[in-house]
């Protein structure tokens, strides 16, 4: 039994991990970057949605074809953190 989009999710990560460390100046927007700068570091927190997406779709994927009741806890823990995951990545927080 395999886990469903493993070599994706890992493949997510690894991107994710990647460009997670090239990222870090979108949280600095008062500081006055340079135009060529923001462009970057903006293009680049843009794409960083891509693996994001995948882990998403695939963690709904996954959770959607597993045997767990709707009436279970762990079943409405993985849907909360599902959505307060996804919430804060569109929202920026």
């Amino acid at each position: 039994d395999s886990l469903f989009g493993y070599y994706g999710l890992v493949s997510a990560m690894g991107a994710i991990v990647c460009l997670g460390s090239v990222v870090w100046a979108h949280h600095m927007f008062v500081v006055g970057l340079d135009l060529k700068t923001t462009v970057f570091f903006s293009s680049v927190t843009m794409v960083i949605g891509i693996p994001t997406g995948i882990k998403v779709f695939s963690w709904l994927y996954m959770l959607g074809s597993s045997r767990n009741s709707i009436n279970e806890p762990v079943v409405w823990w993985i849907v909360g953190f599902i959505f307060l995951f996804t919430v804060g990545g569109v929202t920026g927080l």
